[in-house]
C-alpha cells in the first residue's frame, strides 16, 4: 500500500505539473507524442541511468577515502548534478538534433527541459517518498517527504534543465557558429551550477535552517525563470502578430480571427468551439513559427513548402473557426 501511495504522490504531481508546462506554450504547442517520450525518458533513461551510476561513483569514493561522508558529498555536490543533468540533457539534445523542425524558439527549449526533468523528478519523488520517507519514518514520513518533493522543492528540476534547453535554443535560433557551438554548453554548465549549488547550500546550513535558506532561494531563482518565461509567451505574440498581419491584410484570416490568434488565452477556450477551431488556432501559430523559420533560415528543410502547406489549410479551416 505504501509503494502505491508513493508511486501516486511521485507521478501524479509531475504529471501535472508537466500539463501547466505544456499549457504555457501558448502559440505553437510541441507535439505531444514527443513530450510524451521526453516524458518517458525522464522517467526510465535519465532515472534508472542515474540511479545507477550515482550509487556506482558513491561506492567508488568510498572505497577509495573511506569515508562516508566523503561519499555521500561528492555524489551529492558533484557526482548527480553532472551525472544528471547530462542524462536529461540529453533527450533536449536529441530533440534538437532529430526533430529540430518543432526546436523554434527559446520557449520550446524551456518545454522539453521542463518536460524531461519532470519525468526525471516523478521516479526520483517515488524513491525518496518511499524510501527516505515511509521505510524510516512510516506514513508520518511519508507524506512529510510528499510536501518537501511536491511543494517544497517540487520545481527544481525542470529549473535546473531549462538552462540546457534554453542554451540548444539559442543555439538553434542563432546563425553565428561560435554561438551555435558554445551555447548549449554554456546552457549545460549552468543546469549542473544551479543543480549543484542546490544540493549543496542547504547542507551546509543544516537541518531546518538550511531547508528554509535553500527554499527561500530556490523559489527566487523559479520567479525569475517564471517571469522569463512570460516574457518569452510576449515575446512570440509578437511573433504572431508580425507574421500574421500579411495574412490578415491577404485576407486568409478575418481581423477577429487575427485578434483571437494574437490571444494568449485563446488555445485554452478555442477547443471549446470544436476541433476545427482549435486546429484553426493552432495552424495559425504553427504558420507565423514556420514563416519565422523561413525569414531567419531560409528554404531550411522545406519551410516554403510547409508555409504554403499551412496557408492551404488556414484557408481551409477559415470558414468554420469562430
Amino acid at each position: 500500500m505504501a509503494l502505491i501511495v508513493s508511486l501516486f504522490f511521485g507521478f501524479v504531481p509531475m504529471f501535472m505539473f508537466a500539463v501547466f508546462v505544456y499549457w504555457l506554450d501558448r502559440y505553437e504547442k510541441e507535439p505531444k507524442a514527443l513530450l510524451g517520450a521526453a516524458f518517458f525518458w525522464g522517467v526510465v533513461v535519465a532515472a534508472g541511468g542515474a540511479f545507477i551510476i550515482n550509487t556506482a561513483f558513491g561506492y567508488g569514493i568510498y572505497i577509495f577515502t573511506g569515508s562516508e561522508v566523503a561519499a555521500d558529498v561528492g555524489t551529492t555536490s558533484i557526482v548527480a548534478p553532472l551525472v544528471e543533468e547530462f542524462l536529461k540533457g540529453l533527450a533536449v539534445a536529441i530533440v534538437f538534433f532529430m526533430f529540430y523542425k518543432e526546436f523554434d524558439s527559446i520557449l520550446d527549449g524551456i518545454i522539453y527541459g521542463g518536460i524531461v526533468a519532470l519525468g526525471f523528478a516523478a521516479t526520483e519523488n517515488t524513491l525518496y517518498i518511499f524510501r527516505n520517507g515511509y521505510q524510516e519514518g512510516g506514513w508520518g514520513g511519508l507524506f512529510l517527504l510528499v510536501f518537501i518533493r511536491v511543494v517544497i522543492v517540487g520545481w527544481q528540476h525542470p529549473f535546473y534543465t531549462a538552462f540546457t534547453g534554453i542554451g540548444f535554443a539559442i543555439a538553434r535560433t542563432n546563425k553565428n557558429l561560435f554561438i551555435k557551438l558554445i551555447a548549449p554548453l554554456i546552457g549545460f554548465g549552468v543546469a549542473v551550477t544551479t543543480h549543484a549549488f542546490h544540493n549543496t547550500f542547504g547542507g551546509l546550513i543544516g537541518g531546518f535552517s538550511g531547508l528554509a535558506a535553500g527554499t527561500f532561494i530556490d523559489w527566487i531563482g523559479w520567479s525569475f525563470m517564471l517571469g522569463f518565461i512570460l516574457w518569452m509567451i510576449n515575446n512570440e505574440r509578437n511573433l504572431v502578430k508580425h507574421h500574421l498581419h500579411s495574412e490578415m491584410l491577404s485576407g486568409l484570416i478575418t481581423p477577429p480571427q487575427y485578434q483571437k490568434a494574437l490571444s494568449p488565452w485563446n488555445m485554452t477556450t478555442a477547443g471549446l468551439h470544436g476541433k476545427s477551431t482549435a486546429r484553426f488556432y493552432q495552424v495559425c501559430g504553427e504558420l507565423a513559427h514556420k514563416k519565422e523559420q523561413l525569414a531567419k533560415h531560409g528554404d531550411e528543410g522545406g519551410n516554403l513548402t510547409a508555409v504554403d502547406k499551412l496557408r492551404a489549410e488556414l484557408a481551409w479551416l477559415s470558414p468554420q473557426a469562430n
